[in-house]
């Protein structure tokens, strides 16, 4: 009895020693795991018959638990994320996540069974990886689709997604650094609420 007490002693020290990353998927697991999700959903003929809301609202749950919009939103405002006070930073976030979804859920809503291929993943830095894939269209034509992420606290988040060689965080940084030059933060939060349907 004692004998297995201290074994189970051990074996508790070397869990709570050894970092979370230690026994997190990997990021490719990670992604691959929530595409999966998304692409079950959309071929389930009961999912398709619903009004686009409701799918939107269903893949954004999906969606939710594997982009770090906190870091996605840092990244894409750069230097001018300190000009954003508290409130407006949150504020932010929610609104550019929504714009983003806009944007995308068309395409992704259009899916028609395409195949999602995963390829290497590749250590950016420490605890930053890119995930490589592609889409494989039914013509054979192959669209990169690269996925980045952070490790949090010992869970892969996507901090950017990079589309045939194009960086959303970089894409979107360039145009809100523009704006943000001639007008304040306050105006770019309205432009993203007339843009979102939230003005």
């Amino acid at each position: 009895m004692k004998k297995r007490l201290l074994i189970w002693s051990l074996i508790f020290i070397f869990l709570i020693a050894v970092p979370l990353s230690v026994y997190a998927a990997t990021a490719t697991d990670a992604v691959k795991g929530e595409v999966d999700k998304i692409l079950t959903k959309l071929r389930d003929p009961a999912f398709k018959e619903l009004p686009r809301e409701e799918k939107i609202t269903g893949i954004r749950e999906i969606i939710n638990e594997i982009f770090d919009w906190t870091e996605l939103s840092k990244r894409t405002l750069g230097r001018n994320w300190k000009k954003f006070n508290d409130a407006q930073q949150k504020e932010f976030i929610h609104l550019f996540s929504r714009l983003l979804e806009e944007v995308y859920a068309d395409r992704l809503l259009a899916y028609s069974d395409e195949q999602v291929v995963f390829e290497k993943e590749t250590e950016l830095k420490k605890g930053q990886v890119e995930v490589a894939s592609h889409i494989r269209t039914a013509d054979g034509k192959k669209i990169p689709l690269d996925y980045r992420l952070t490790d949090k606290s010992g869970r892969w988040k996507v901090y950017d997604v990079v589309i045939e060689g194009v960086s959303m965080v970089k894409n979107y940084r360039s145009q809100f650094k523009d704006m943000l030059s001639k007008n304040s933060p306050a105006d770019l939060i309205n432009t993203l609420k007339k843009k979102t349907g939230e003005g």
